[in-house]
């Protein structure tokens, strides 16, 4: 494979894709935290509900498996 992963181009190109996939997982994370009954953050932390947080979970890791798909290719 050699070091062509460390060409400024390619390393500062995949640290940008980086980035945006970051900011639209969080982006849909908020709008599905506005659109959902019960405030998310609260239930977890304050009242420890951990089965919200394991279907909370969840759903960060597909979203994150579809923007990772999306980015890719």
């Amino acid at each position: 494979m050699g070091m062509e992963w460390f060409k400024p181009a390619i390393f500062f190109g995949s640290m940008a894709y980086a980035v945006m996939g970051v900011i639209v997982f969080w982006v849909c994370f908020i709008i599905i935290d506005k659109l959902s009954p019960h405030d998310l953050w609260g239930e977890i932390v304050e009242k420890r509900n951990m089965a919200l947080a394991i279907v909370v979970a969840a759903m960060c890791l597909g979203i994150a498996q579809i923007i990772a798909a999306a980015v890719h290719g």
